[in-house]
């Protein structure tokens, strides 16, 4: 982990110009676990106090919003809407491929992921099949109603994986099928291979 220090500056919390880790996650409407990853990948700089805590300086945070739109994601980047009733599968979901560049909505069920449907039109959804109330199969047989069949990019996982799964994931006018847990590179190839980014 390559660590970048400010070399005679202190990193005082009572300093309005210095945030920690939490601090600045809020600041840039992401999880502490995408700003540490985004930090140890250079993309946002961090000084290190001597005990190991990370502390952010406002004008860095404010350079890489600049350059990025909220959540710290490219505003040029393809949307994935990712749609599961699990809020960790989601989290972990979102912070692989917003490091990837792409733009992320998360949903929590399929009458949530309709709704974002309404307000914008994703470039790729990823859809759980195990849902309750209104399973990953209607909503797909929802959005094909409304969107045409293939028109948004579909790939759906669930974690009950059999060859009669995918197999009616591709019937069903599905672009993919995956089983968790996943494998976030897998996952984030499949989605390159969709939709680019």
């Amino acid at each position: 982990m390559a660590r970048r220090e400010f070399p005679g500056r202190r990193a005082p919390t009572s300093d309005p110009d210095w945030l920690t880790l939490g601090q600045a996650a809020k600041y840039l409407g992401v999880a502490q676990s995408t700003i540490r990853k985004w930090s140890d990948q250079g993309r946002v700089p961090a000084f290190y106090t001597p005990g190991g805590h990370r502390r952010y300086r406002r004008p860095d945070l404010d350079n890489f919003l600049s350059r990025s739109g909220p959540g710290g994601t490219a505003q040029q980047g393809p949307l994935v809407l990712i749609v599961d009733d699990d809020e960790r599968v989601r989290e972990y979901v979102r912070v692989n491929l917003e490091m990837e560049g792409y733009a992320v909505r998360e949903a929590g069920s399929a009458d949530e992921g309709l709704a974002v449907l309404e307000e914008v039109s994703p470039d790729l959804i990823l859809l759980d099949v195990m849902m309750p109330e209104v399973d990953g199969w209607e909503m797909l047989r929802r959005v094909q109603e409304r969107h045409g069949v293939g028109a948004i990019p579909v790939v759906m996982f669930s974690g009950k994986v059999d060859e009669q799964n995918a197999a009616e994931a591709t019937a069903r006018g599905a672009q993919g099928f995956l089983g968790k847990p996943f494998d976030p590179q897998q996952l984030i190839e499949h989605a390159k291979q969709l939709l680019p980014a």
